[in-house]
């Protein structure tokens, strides 16, 4: 399941990475509410990438970076060495 997220996210970055540079709007000289329509291409662009980051942030990261080490119990979190109870 991993291997297949994992190539999904692959994927995912290989089509926004080529959707980057506009090819086809190359000598358009097209203007969108004073604007040319290349730039209105980085507009949405940027916001469709950092929409996939979020989700990529909230959902997948670290995958293909971190391993599953076999350990069964679950990591603990840092204690604390300011205030609250003592032990």
């Amino acid at each position: 399941m991993r291997r297949l997220e994992l190539a999904g996210w692959i994927v995912v970055a290989i089509v926004v990475s080529g959707l980057a540079i506009p090819w086809f709007l190359w000598g358009d000289a097209t203007l969108v509410a004073g604007l040319p329509l290349w730039l209105w291409w980085h507009i949405g662009w940027m916001g469709l990438t950092s929409i996939v980051f979020w989700l990529f942030a909230r959902r997948a990261w670290g995958i293909g970076i971190e391993t599953n080490s076999g350990d069964s119990s679950p990591e603990q979190p840092p204690q604390s060495t300011t205030g609250g109870e003592r032990p």
